[in-house]
């Protein structure tokens, strides 16, 4: 098959080709629908609480036959009837008949309540708690995205969009900002050190450069962030992290045009790893 599958930026790799349910309604007609989408190839159905069927899409899923890791699915947090996110993955879980979905959306900004922040925080919660594999945003523009990426501890998997020829030149903005915070092979290791260790990212980039004998230079207008970029200073990086680190950074060296090393480099340099070459951010343009 010609649609390969596309690394996200938390390790998760999502089929490039998905099947919407947005104009297909609800009742059998939509369940035959799913299943003769499954039936032809397709192995990533995508709905949303607003769509309005999650239960035929989830009948048509376990009908196929399909173990639950060959079928993705991404579902949306839509704001049906008032209820929270918490309260909506559960219900999207129930009418789906799965225990997790691979991708789960914020559809839409103004869905972020009472503000971006608190939303994202409970959208890591769900990740956290095995709830979801990714989490992500619909229909964010660039500064939805900005104060997004500056509280996350976990920045988006991806930006579903509307996409085609006619609003390309609209929407190309958007899709620049997520390609300029794609990430690379330092990512894999980074977060796994993050991990181990229970720190941030960022904090891991800190100590490995500590561990180079520089001098960082950073900046944040966030307090708890400061907080933690001291706190780094404490982090004791093993001769096999700076190595893996070290070894990542030298591969996305060779990826990159000479132009865009330098752009990153001054980015974490003088930014302190404030998420952008450190952790990424990665658009997945879907219609």
């Amino acid at each position: 098959m010609p649609w390969d599958l596309i690394k996200l930026n938390d390790g998760a790799s999502i089929p490039s080709i998905a099947y919407g349910t947005w104009t297909l309604g609800n009742g059998d007609q939509a369940t035959g629908h799913v299943d003769e989408a499954i039936n032809v190839g397709f192995s990533h159905v995508d709905t949303a609480q607003s769509y309005r069927n999650e239960v035929e899409a989830g009948k048509a899923i376990k009908d196929s036959g399909l173990s639950r890791k060959d079928i993705f699915i991404t579902t949306k947090y839509s704001g049906v009837d008032g209820l929270d996110i918490e309260t909506s993955i559960q219900n999207s879980l129930d009418k789906l008949g799965v225990k997790y979905v691979d991708l789960y959306l914020i559809h839409h900004p103004r869905l972020a309540q009472p503000d971006i922040p608190t939303a994202w925080a409970k959208m890591e919660k769900l990740k956290d708690d095995g709830l979801v594999k990714s989490i992500g945003v619909s229909n964010f523009g660039v500064t939805e995205l900005q104060t997004l990426i500056n509280s996350a501890k976990v920045l988006p998997a991806a930006n579903q969009i509307l996409l085609h020829p006619y609003v390309y030149e609209r929407q190309k903005e958007i899709i620049e900002f997520g390609n300029k915070h794609a990430g690379g092979p330092v990512d894999k290791p980074l977060q796994s050190i993050a991990d181990r260790l229970n720190a941030k990212p960022e904090q891991v980039l800190l100590a490995w450069a500590k561990a180079k004998g520089v001098v960082v230079v950073t900046s944040s207008s966030k307090k708890e962030r400061m907080e933690g970029y001291l706190d780094a200073g404490d982090l004791a990086l093993t001769v096999e992290d700076i190595e893996a680190i070290d070894e990542a950074g030298a591969k996305g060296m060779r990826q990159m045009s000479a132009r865009t090393f330098v752009r990153r480099v001054a980015v974490v340099a003088l930014a302190a790893a404030a998420g952008f070459g450190a952790c990424s951010f990665l658009g997945i343009d879907l219609l």
